[in-house]
């Protein structure tokens, strides 16, 4: 897929997880408080969504935030997690400053920790 995607891959399971919630925001001001919602989705048994986040022609530059929540993922794995939960939600802002280019997100998952880096 091209333009901007994402996957999220369980450490703790070793499996990609799926069914995880995501939503993507546009921040529209250079103090980065009023954000536009592009869009909700759901990832796939994959740990990926079924299209692109963004497609090339959709890119613009700018700020971008993805909203993984991944307390409720660990929820329903039956995890035995303490409340409140550490993640709860992981928030990932990145800059997009080529819109011709490809940009990957892909997101390391555990209860205690994650790790995310621009893909190719």
């Amino acid at each position: 897929m091209s333009g901007l995607t994402t996957h999220i891959l369980d450490l703790t399971h070793g499996t990609p997880a799926e069914n995880v919630k995501i939503e993507m925001f546009y921040l529209e001001d250079e103090l980065e408080t009023k954000k536009r919602l592009l869009q909700t989705t759901i990832t796939n048994q994959n740990g990926r969504v079924h299209r692109p986040l963004l497609d090339q022609h959709e890119i613009v530059p700018g700020t971008y935030e993805l909203l993984f929540y991944i307390g409720d993922y660990f929820l329903r794995k039956g995890l035995k997690l303490d409340e409140p939960l550490f993640l709860d939600k992981v928030v990932v802002r990145f800059g997009i400053s080529q819109p011709n280019s490809n940009y990957h997100i892909p997101l390391l998952i555990s209860p205690w920790g994650y790790q995310v880096y621009r893909g190719s």
